[in-house]
């Protein structure tokens, strides 16, 4: 009788935990995991017999030994989901990173190359991703955090946290051609385009895109290249700038380092991906412009 293979031996692998697309794809089972462990069930229910006995013994009132329980489940619980969502978080930008064979850095700092990326009182950057972008385009896509600190009249201090999703690439070609080159989200009204730009320090590209101009504002410095600056944005350039880039991206293109931004903290595959390669285009816009005035 021939030998049996051991079980083990003839039962299929287990299928791979599915790659999360989002921060919140693998939340809920880490949900289920810490609400089930012994140390989560063990503080619940001490937590919840400390607030159920202290609070009937101090007011008498059963109903109110019951509603400090409850409330102290609430807050395990509550601190169980902020654990939870931090893992999930870690799940996705981990696998988003390895999936693209992107190096990562949990915390860092971003070069001040652009304006950007010298606002506030104080800077940092999460999620540092860094390589060959979706796109192609070399360098890193981050989250990205500048802090502006006030005090009011009583000397208090508060802080206002403004959160952007990044990508930097450098773009050399582009240094000789153009010093500085922005294209901003859209603020304000355009009737007041004119009376604004009296007091700019920088000068206005105008394009003849209705679409583009609802969506952004082109500003190049004073001493900039007109005839290059038209010729950077074709029409084709234009269109996608105006119909086909993501929405609320902008750029800023300064001795040849390219930030192209969002606002808020993209957490999804499909925005980083999409952010990354509209990254690529707008790179490979501006080198095939100045290779080709450098001929």
């Amino acid at each position: 009788m021939a030998d049996q293979a051991p079980p083990s031996a003839t039962q299929a692998p287990a299928p791979a935990a599915p790659v999360p697309l989002d921060t919140d794809d693998t939340r809920r089972m880490h949900l289920r995991r810490l609400a089930r462990h012994p140390i989560t069930l063990s503080l619940g229910s001490t937590l919840a017999i400390a607030a159920l006995v202290g609070g009937t013994i101090a007011t008498g009132t059963l109903l109110i030994g019951l509603a400090g329980a409850a409330a102290a489940l609430l807050i395990v619980l509550l601190v169980v989901f902020l654990i939870a969502s931090s893992k999930a978080k870690e799940d996705f930008f981990r696998t988003y990173a390895e999936a693209r064979g992107l190096s990562r850095e949990e915390r860092g700092v971003l070069p001040p190359g652009t304006p950007l990326l010298r606002r506030g009182d104080d800077r940092y950057a999460h999620q540092i991703m860094s390589g060959a972008l979706p796109g192609g385009l070399t360098g890193a896509v981050a989250l990205y955090t500048y802090e502006e600190t006030e005090h009011d009249s009583e000397g208090n201090r508060q802080t206002t946290y403004v959160n952007f999703t990044v990508v930097i690439g450098d773009v050399p070609e582009s240094a000789p051609r153009v010093g500085e080159l922005y294209c901003q989200r859209r603020t304000g009204f355009r009737f007041l385009d004119s009376a604004e730009d009296v007091f700019r320090t920088r000068k206005r590209i105008e394009l003849e895109s209705e679409a583009l101009d609802q969506r952004c504002e082109i500003f190049a410095g004073r001493d900039e290249d007109p005839n290059w600056l038209r010729q950077l944005f074709d029409p084709t350039f234009v269109y996608w700038l105006g119909d086909e880039a993501p929405d609320g991206i902008a750029f800023e293109l300064v001795a040849g380092m390219l930030c192209v931004n969002v606002k808020g903290h993209l957490d999804s595959a499909a925005e980083l991906d999409a952010m990354c390669q509209a990254a690529s285009v707008i790179a490979g816009r501006v080198r095939e412009e100045s290779a080709e005035a450098a001929v």
